[in-house]
């Protein structure tokens, strides 16, 4: 063994987790992207099959790709009229090459359906990410929510045209 096979084996480990860590920023990315564009196809593919996502209070715990179609479909995207997710304070620990936890603060501002007013909300997720076959994906989300308050009299509208 010559004695550069060790320093290239640590700069592949570091151009890895530098690459995961760009993945996993896509992923977070994506949830809100795919979330608030009502994009299905992109909020799906960040989660593996076996995932939990455990929202808490008032919404609940949905389990695998069905629970997630139901949580979407029946139960958020019907609750809200539309949703603008700002997340921030990204932290991503790795556990080894294929795992790492990490945990994000979010905003979230939008109109619940039949509403005239904002609603904003503010919460923490808090990930399990997978590594399998070279693809990151989020086995497990939990959400912690701080709060979730009307913002009477603030209504959300589009800029006027000129």
């Amino acid at each position: 063994m010559s004695s550069s096979e060790p320093q290239i084996e640590q700069l592949l480990a570091r151009i890895d987790e530098l690459e995961s860590r760009s993945a996993v920023r896509d992923l977070v990315s994506d949830y809100c992207h795919g979330f608030d564009k009502r994009d299905f196809d992109r909020f799906l593919g960040i989660w593996w099959q076996d995932c939990v996502w455990d929202i808490g209070p008032p919404f609940g715990v949905f389990e695998g790709h069905d629970g997630i179609r139901s949580a979407v479909h029946d139960v958020l995207w019907p609750a809200w009229d539309e949703s603008h997710h700002l997340t921030t304070n990204l932290r991503i620990e790795f556990i080894d090459a294929d795992q790492a936890s990490a945990m994000c603060d979010v905003d979230c501002v939008g109109r619940l359906s039949g509403e005239d007013t904002c609603t904003i909300v503010g919460a923490t997720y808090y990930d399990k990410l997978l590594r399998r076959d070279g693809v990151w994906k989020i086995r497990h989300r939990q959400v912690k929510i701080h709060y979730f308050n009307p913002v009477p009299g603030t209504v959300l509208s589009a800029p006027e045209s000129a």
